[in-house]
């Protein structure tokens, strides 16, 4: 139970597996905003020891303010984007959630509050997370009564904490204008080409390129130094990683990691694909996890206590999704 939990809390079990629980709890100074493209900048989301992630964000200026797609989870992320807008003198007009990973939608709940006419836009996908037997839900069931443990590290303490917050404002997770289809939508007065999947990291995720700066916001279709299958349909995520190798844009910006070129996004998708169909197979799970680790090598280079962390966790989500059939629990769920 505590592993559920904490993947959840840190949304990601890579994270759980990297390094021991440290002593006391490290904070992230604020991110800069850098623009990536011509009305467009990156706020990079901060991986910290120990603690879960923040995914990236990326902020569209449009005529009625500002766009912001993902908001992160910790304090110090949020704020860098409020901080960015009253810089700016503009607005945030519209907050987009690519998919309900806590990671990546935590912030909302600072952005309404600075900015109360924002609205979310997202799927359904997250209404059944949040239902009695939802996903979080479960997950927040079980955190409580962990705060009880005098054992408990200030570092776990806190992103329970964070997780528990977070929950208590849950209607800030909810989409203000639900997202069900793709195609063209328009926010805060600017066009985007938005597509929805069926079934791949989440339920349902969306992603969308923004056509006059040729960037494409991807969420957690591609994710570093591991996909993160705790909710996933494997198979599924492969055609949505299919379908954005086929669009056309020149850089996409992953949940997690450093922008990509279309070539670099097909490397990606191989390798999920050769990890996929070894999953599928008789092969040890070490096999499995070394074809992952050389199939992302050019993203990862020669550092090998990288290549350990990366190899550990990749074996890791060989039991997982071999323990469902090759899905994700909370896939056969649906």
């Amino acid at each position: 139970m505590e592993r559920l939990v904490l993947v959840v809390v840190l949304c990601a079990a890579s994270l759980l597996q990297a390094t021991p629980v440290a002593a006391s709890a490290p904070v992230a100074a604020m991110p800069s905003a850098e623009q990536i493209a011509s009305g467009v900048h990156l706020i990079r989301g901060a991986i910290l020891p120990d603690r879960g992630p923040d995914g990236n964000t990326v902020i569209f200026d449009a005529p009625e303010g500002l766009v912001v797609i993902d908001t992160g989870r910790h304090a110090w992320h949020s704020e860098a984007i409020v901080a960015f807008a009253s810089a700016r003198n503009r607005p945030i007009a519209a907050i987009v959630n690519t998919h309900w990973h806590l990671d990546h939608s935590s912030g909302n709940v600072r952005l309404k509050a600075a900015y109360p006419g924002a609205r979310v836009y997202t799927t359904r996908a997250v209404d059944r997370v949040l239902a009695a037997d939802g996903f979080l839900t479960r997950n927040l069931e079980a955190a409580r009564p962990m705060l009880e443990d005098p054992k408990l590290g200030d570092i776990r303490r806190d992103e329970i904490q964070i997780f528990i917050a977070t929950m208590e404002e849950q209607d800030t997770l909810r989409p203000d204008v639900v997202v069900e289809r793709s195609g063209d939508l328009k926010l805060a007065g600017k066009t985007f080409d938005v597509r929805v999947t069926d079934r791949a990291v989440t339920d349902a995720d969306l992603w969308l390129i923004d056509r006059a700066s040729g960037v494409a916001v991807i969420g957690d279709i591609v994710t570093f130094p591991v996909p993160f299958f705790e909710t996933a349909c494997p198979v599924q995520w492969r055609s949505a990683l299919d379908e954005v190798r086929a669009a056309p844009f020149d850089r996409a910006i992953p949940g997690h990691g450093e922008p990509m070129t279309s070539n670099q996004l097909g490397i990606y998708r191989d390798a999920f694909s050769a990890f996929i169909d070894c999953v599928n197979s008789d092969a040890e799970a070490n096999a499995c996890a070394t074809a992952w680790a050389d199939g992302i090598a050019s993203f990862t280079g020669g550092d090998g206590r990288k290549r350990e962390s990366v190899l550990r966790n990749a074996e890791y989500y060989v039991g997982m999704l071999r323990e469902n059939g090759g899905n994700s629990r909370d896939c056969l769920a649906r």
